[in-house]
């Protein structure tokens, strides 16, 4: 059966996978404009100052992500992301025209941040979705597998483009190709066919939140992920939005360095993303926490001061454990939630994961300057093995399985596979 087979890959998904792809693009390239448009606007900001901008945009989209999580499960989920695309656009151009025009105010990065977050928070409730209801559970692994192949080939082009545009053409026209590419992401979302929660009117946004959240908090694999990745998430986005740059920036040549290694990540995600796509593993969450062994790697490369090949490899494992987690968890996702509630456990689950990304990207920089960048990194690297070692202890994380493919009429099991 070939890779890309038109009779699971459906208009939605195709569409989806296209814009995602076209926005992928920006998006990897726009965080290493940003930190670099820091370090370059004012001789005197560093990492906390970068720190900040990255926790301008985390903070809203963290206080966000429930309302948009409702709103998806109730309207048209294609229009509620072709809305949050076009607001990205318009905040990524400004931000863009500020950059270019020199000498911009830390608190202005910071609100326009802040707005980028906020679009954010109601595209990716929508978005997840959109693409785990447009999937026949059947060909789930293979189809997960092939969008985040997807994504993850444009995030290559993207990091390494963009870590040398803004080397050669500075930071500012980097952000304005990040608007072009929301703005034509809106444009393809807007032939996607009516994706609309299945949440009848009547019960009230608050309502709708309970629902969600007792689904939720009644299994245990899905909230100790989350929490679990609650603190992971800050220690990789403090290495890959602060100090990796700040450590680029003393000793490995800067931006387009930087984009290298970024891109290495991206390699390391397609590459094994063409094994997730023919392997099926029996205990899929198990498996997927596997991966999260090799999320440390970058932290500890830069902390060792290796070289830049050296730490581009680190980058490439860590990308191959974040492919088999991230398709491991969506097929595993698809299977246990009700489809009417993916929306809002979406949010619950971005949500805990995204918690702390505010707070420790804004306290990156003191703690740089507490322990040194080195002794940071330290931190970061031990704590990521630390977490993917304690989920362990959660017994359903270690024998949830994957059930058998139901039924090419696409039924869903009406229960889900407990620990017992």
């Amino acid at each position: 059966m070939p890779l890309f087979d038109p009779a699971w890959a459906g208009r939605n998904y195709r569409i989806q996978t296209a814009a995602n792809v076209v926005s992928g693009l920006g998006n990897a390239a726009a965080p290493i404009a940003t930190s670099f448009a820091v370090l370059q606007l004012n001789p005197a900001w560093g990492a906390t100052e970068i720190g900040w901008v990255t926790a301008a945009r985390m903070a809203p989209l963290v206080v966000l992500l429930l309302i948009g999580g409702a709103l998806a499960d109730r309207l048209p989920r294609h229009l509620v992301m072709v809305g949050a695309n076009l607001f990205n656009a318009g905040s990524q151009a400004v931000l863009a025209a500020l950059v270019l025009a020199g000498h911009p105010s830390l608190w202005a990065l910071m609100l326009l941040s802040a707005a980028g977050g906020a679009g954010q928070a109601f595209y990716a409730p929508a978005a997840e979705g959109v693409i785990l209801q447009a999937v026949p559970a059947q060909h789930a692994a293979k189809a997960f597998s092939v969008f985040k192949m997807a994504l993850n080939g444009a995030q290559i082009g993207g990091a390494a483009l963009g870590g040398a545009l803004t080397a050669v053409v500075g930071p500012g026209w980097v952000l304005a190709g990040d608007a072009a590419c929301f703005a034509v992401a809106a444009l393809l979302r807007t032939g996607l066919e009516d994706v609309s929660g299945r949440v009848a009117a009547g019960p009230g946004l608050v309502r709708e939140l309970v629902v969600g959240w007792r689904e939720f908090r009644s299994r245990q694999w899905l909230w100790a992920v989350v929490l679990q990745f609650g603190v992971l998430n800050a220690c990789v986005l403090a290495v890959e939005a602060v100090y990796g740059p700040k450590a680029a920036e003393e000793r490995m040549g800067g931006a387009g360095a930087w984009g290298l290694a970024m891109a290495a990540l991206s390699v390391g995600m397609v590459s094994s993303g063409l094994l997730m796509a023919r392997w099926q593993p029996r205990r899929v969450l198990l498996v997927g926490n596997g991966g999260v062994f090799l999320f440390g790697l970058p932290a500890l490369a830069l902390a060792l001061h290796l070289p830049l090949a050296a730490v581009a490899a680190a980058m490439f494992l860590a990308g191959v454990g974040t492919s088999v987690f991230v398709v491991n968890w969506m097929v595993t996702l698809q299977q246990e939630i009700p489809e009417e509630l993916l929306s809002r456990v979406s949010a619950y689950d971005s949500l805990g994961s995204f918690a702390l990304l505010p707070a420790g990207t804004a306290l990156a920089g003191p703690v740089a300057g507490a322990l040194g960048l080195t002794g940071a990194l330290w931190a970061c690297a031990l704590l990521c093995l630390a977490l993917a070692a304690a989920a362990l202890l959660v017994p359903d994380i270690r024998r949830l399985e994957r059930r058998p493919a139901p039924a090419a009429d696409g039924a869903r099991e009406p229960e889900p596979v407990t620990s017992g």
